[in-house]
């Protein structure tokens, strides 16, 4: 299991857990159909102030985070300018390298925070810290059919799902773990992962991201 603890449980359900991997909306009916739209419900101008403040606070060049983000450099100008709308994919991987959940480049709740990748859509219901621990809890779905792959985040960081309806496969990508309704799995994240729903069943669950602050 490359030294990464993975739990799963089973809440009134005797499901066992196989593999796989996942993908994830917003409140009410799904849409399956994915069809392509912003990665995110925010402004990609505020999006790209915050994103340049937490860089400049870290003092890391664009160069060197483009560099460790695996991304263009033109592509990180464009998203701190506000003129390029990034992916969820992209974004994941610039806040891996800065230390920070996906989350801080959004607004706080109660206003509804929709991200949005490749496969996946989660809502953003709130943002609590405790003990240099900070937590997001999500509300996703996932389309079947879909898969979503997310790149490591910075170590130390887990995530914690729980499935009501549907089948879903997700976890590190070398071996994921399959969990149905009632059953809650969890894993380090600080490894390339990813999320797919079994079957023609959507897939409705919550999602708690637990990121380590950094000193």
């Amino acid at each position: 299991m490359l030294g990464m603890p993975v739990r799963v449980w089973s809440l009134g359900s005797d499901k066992r857990i196989i593999g796989g991997e996942m993908a994830v909306p917003r409140r009410g009916a799904c849409d399956c159909s994915m069809e392509p739209r912003p990665a995110l419900d925010a402004d990609p101008h505020v999006v790209g102030d915050r994103l340049r403040r937490l860089r400049h606070e870290r003092g890391v060049s664009l160069s060197e985070l483009a560099k460790r983000a695996g991304i263009d450099k033109e592509i990180l100008s464009d998203v701190e300018t506000g003129k390029l709308d990034a992916t969820a994919e992209t974004l994941w991987a610039i806040t891996a390298q800065l230390g920070v959940p996906i989350g801080a480049l959004l607004d706080a709740p109660p206003e509804p925070q929709i991200m949005r990748g490749r496969a996946m859509e989660a809502e953003l219901l709130e943002v609590f810290e405790d003990d240099r621990v900070t937590y997001e809890l999500y509300r996703v779905i996932v389309p079947p059919g879909l898969t979503q792959t997310s790149p490591a985040h910075h170590e130390g960081v887990s995530e914690h799902v729980t499935v009501f309806t549907g089948t879903l496969s997700a976890g590190p990508m070398l071996e994921p773990l399959t969990a149905g309704p009632g059953d809650h799995i969890s894993w380090l994240s600080d490894v390339p992962h990813g999320y797919r729903a079994h079957g023609p069943d959507v897939v409705r669950a919550t999602l708690l991201m637990r990121y380590p602050i950094n000193p």
